[in-house]
């Protein structure tokens, strides 16, 4: 126990575990507009979405109005096994830094796919265990949540299929075979097995991909098989629910000993980590509870929210998925091959993009190798290698941290720790070489990016 009575590790009790996830959209006065049929440019129905994601994840989808959903039993019994997630006062890290400010983090990489995203894998697997499915299909970035989703589809019984972006799976061979170990089959994105990637490698030759490239092949995959549906691990609304488990207990965590957080800090690059942290208290800020500072942080070579446009745009590569109006860099824009690859998509969560629009929150984006130096320095201060994309989120508590210094400022800063760095060694091992190197596109870059959004009536 630390000297002013708050322990180091704040834990939560089994029982403790959310019994309800918490929907922002329900909370948002002003909602996002909705998702569109490319084929009619009308509003998306149940019926339009079934042939691609599971009943029950449609149904959270398109809920406006209830602000707590019921968490199965089922999906409870899984959560088990590795929640409650810790909440860390970082003293060490204060301590180096000489900051008056206070500094917390939830931790969510205490299970094996190392991350968060096993909080919406258990839920969508269990959704399509459910509905009667075989087989689901998705796409990974970084790999962590093709290995949350392989983790949770050999305990629902599914077979899976990850395409994998292909720069990612030469990067990080050995996430790769976690998920083979789970028994999905990994397949380099783009790739000559579907049209989609056919059609990608013919228009972009010698390509590493993008997360909208994968996608494209993961959902022709579930459309035309059978038994079969497309789960996603970002962007859309229902991921962004199941991830407010995080928020949830972090709050729950914080109130048991009276801390009122003044910043909460989260990296970006689909959204649904930063919505799911954020959502209890971005709900009270809207309700007028509370004046927290909401910072996402976003890599500068795929920057959605800083340098894109708040437009429809398709969610893929290939142009097959619905139409979100969000942030984003175009769905042909082919981000450089950083070594955070769980953000290097062309566009943000709808949730995250109104909020952002709407003046709730702010958004930076950080160079690469300012982001290694921060993963650096916390490894060497709190003893935890973390992820790349977790790292950026520590850049900026850093950052904020620093300025507290200057001002004298006594601010409790919260941010999200969401995974772990032990399998992006190679990234690691270019940074400690000295041969790390930051991309960052042109305005030239962008708009070749941005000639590939749509020209629809909503875009004018």
């Amino acid at each position: 126990m630390a000297a002013n009575n708050i322990p180091y590790k704040i834990y939560l009790s089994e029982n403790e575990i959310p019994k309800q996830w918490y929907n922002l959209n329900a909370a948002m006065k002003d909602k996002h507009d909705p998702f569109l049929n490319p084929a009619t440019g009308k509003p998306c129905t149940k019926d339009d979405l079934r042939a691609v994601f599971c009943d029950d994840c449609i149904d959270q989808e398109l809920n406006f109005t209830d602000l707590y959903i019921d968490i199965p039993e089922g999906i409870r019994d899984f959560y088990r096994m590795y929640r409650p997630a810790p909440l860390v006062r970082a003293y060490c890290l204060e301590k180096a830094l000489g900051t008056p400010a206070e500094i917390y983090y939830k931790f969510e990489g205490n299970n094996t796919s190392g991350s968060h995203k096993l909080n919406s894998a258990a839920a969508q697997a269990y959704y399509a265990k459910k509905q009667g499915l075989k087989s689901i299909t998705t796409e990974t970035g970084a790999g962590q949540w093709g290995t949350a989703l392989s983790m949770a589809s050999a305990f629902y019984g599914l077979d899976l299929t990850v395409y994998m972006v292909k720069v990612s799976s030469e990067q990080k061979p050995y996430r790769k075979e976690v998920m083979r170990t789970y028994g999905a089959q990994v397949v380099p994105s783009p790739s000559d097995t579907t049209n989609a990637g056919r059609k990608i490698l013919q228009e972009f030759p010698g390509t590493g991909g993008s997360l909208g490239c994968a996608i494209s092949e993961a959902v022709e995959k579930a459309v035309t098989s059978d038994s079969c549906r497309y789960v996603l691990g970002s962007v859309l609304d229902h991921v962004v629910l199941h991830q407010s488990v995080i928020g949830l207990e972090a709050k729950a965590a914080l109130d048991k000993y009276g801390v009122e957080i003044d910043t909460v800090i989260g990296c970006v690059g689909g959204g649904s980590n930063f919505g799911g942290l954020i959502a209890p208290f971005m709900g009270d800020k809207i309700a007028g509870k509370n004046d927290i500072d909401f910072i996402g942080v976003e890599p500068a070579s795929c920057p959605s929210l800083t340098r894109g446009k708040y437009v429809y745009d398709f969610c893929d590569s290939a142009k097959t998925t619905p139409l979100a109006r969000m942030y984003t860099l175009g769905c042909g824009f082919m981000p450089s091959a950083s070594h955070a690859g769980g953000l290097r998509y062309h566009g943000m969560s709808p949730i995250v993009s109104k909020l952002y629009h709407d003046g709730y929150m702010r958004a930076v984006a950080v160079e690469q190798t300012k982001v290694f130096e921060a993963a650096e320095y916390f490894a060497r201060t709190e003893g935890i290698l973390p992820a790349p994309e977790s790292s950026h989120a520590i850049l900026a508590a850093i950052d904020e941290a620093i300025a507290c210094k200057k001002t004298g400022q006594k601010k409790k800063i919260l941010f999200g720790l969401t995974g772990t760095g032990y399998f992006d060694m190679a990234a690691y091992k270019q940074y400690n070489d000295g041969t790390m190197t930051d991309s960052i596109p042109s305005d030239a870059d962008l708009a070749k990016g941005f000639a590939s959004i749509p020209d629809i009536p909503q875009n004018k």
